[in-house]
């Protein structure tokens, strides 16, 4: 029994099957929502679901929380209708992805095992991408790897924070070996991590690890806006050492309207002095009855991602404002 799909934004019309997911049928009747992994694990295939209900063939695909499904999100791409659906998502106005030859500008290590990556793109000065955004570097053997845009939207020069992954094909083999004029296939801009200015709620921001590299691009993209609301950035990390970008960014602060920064580490040593545990929890203590008026930015490990929205939502915070991007790709679908 076929059951009839409509996107609420755009009007697209179209059935899908009772046991088929909602993204391969939108796929088949051309309707362009955006997707990407088409596991359950990115969440670019997110939508809110205004009238029916969904269904998952086993349990919730590992990119959407309890609280984000009875909120009545859904992930087109493992979501299955149990009747005729009205889903709501706004439509991607952003530029295309494109496939090109990139050359590598430079490369330098930020602390251990992180290395920034700058890449100069053959595109027009005004090429824009969306902050929060990512791209993929294309291997000979047929298979990518998936990096977040670390700089904002400004001209040809882009660049990337890489934590190496011990035995990793790209990060801990061919990175290692690229040199200023070098040429890397990519693909780019991809994902639909990005920031949302209608919402009018203060910012918080909870990174973990590279994490960090979207937010970034977030933030530079803030920068002298008048009408930036209020943001916190949490950023964790194992040790003072792995905080690689500190320095930059207690300076921030200066083009942002008010601007909070909160590192906290998980295995800080006795000298440390600032927070310990973990970005959530700290988040947690600071905002207290504040949470239900906040918008969440989470990128980072799958643990903590999944962790921060369910101890976020029980303390009040609403997760039709929780937006996030997981690492999962490079860290367990993939061997770097």
């Amino acid at each position: 029994m076929a059951h009839r799909i409509t996107w609420l934004e755009t009007g697209h019309c179209f059935d899908a099957g009772a046991d088929e997911a909602v993204l391969s049928a939108a796929r088949r009747h051309d309707v362009p929502f955006a997707y990407d992994c088409r596991n359950g694990a990115c969440g670019t295939c997110r939508v809110r679901v205004v009238e029916g209900q969904v269904r998952y063939e086993d349990e919730l695909p590992m990119g959407l929380s309890e609280e984000e499904a009875a909120a009545g999100q859904a992930l087109l791409c493992q979501a299955r209708a149990c009747g005729d659906l009205v889903v709501s998502v706004e439509p991607d106005l952003g530029p295309p992805p494109q496939r090109l030859l990139a050359r590598v500008d430079s490369v330098e290590a930020l602390c251990g095992d992180v290395t920034r990556l700058c890449l100069e793109l053959p595109v027009e000065p005004d090429f824009r991408f969306h902050p929060g955004q990512y791209m993929n570097v294309h291997l000979p053997d047929g298979s990518h790897r998936s990096f977040s845009m670390a700089s904002c939207p400004a001209g040809a020069r882009v660049d990337f924070h890489i934590r190496r992954i011990p035995g990793g094909r790209f990060t801990d083999g061919e990175l290692t070996q690229l040199q200023p004029g070098d040429a890397l296939e990519v693909e780019l801009p991809l994902g639909s991590f990005r920031l949302h200015p209608q919402d009018y709620r203060p910012i918080v921001m909870l990174a973990t690890g590279t994490g960090l590299a979207p937010l970034k691009s977030m933030l530079e993209s803030l920068q002298g806006d008048e009408d930036c609301p209020p943001v916190h950035l949490y950023w964790g990390a194992r040790t003072e050492a792995d905080l690689y970008l500190d320095a930059e960014i207690r300076a921030w602060g200066e083009g942002l309207y008010e601007f909070r920064y909160v590192p906290v580490l998980s295995r800080a040593g006795e000298a440390w002095s600032g927070r310990r545990g973990h970005v959530q929890q700290a988040v947690i203590e600071d905002l207290g009855a504040e949470l239900g008026e906040c918008a969440f930015y989470m990128c980072g490990s799958p643990a903590m991602i999944a962790s921060a929205k369910a101890e976020l939502a029980a303390q009040g915070a609403d997760p039709a404002f929780f937006y996030s991007d997981s690492f999962l790709f490079q860290s367990e679908l993939v061997a770097g």
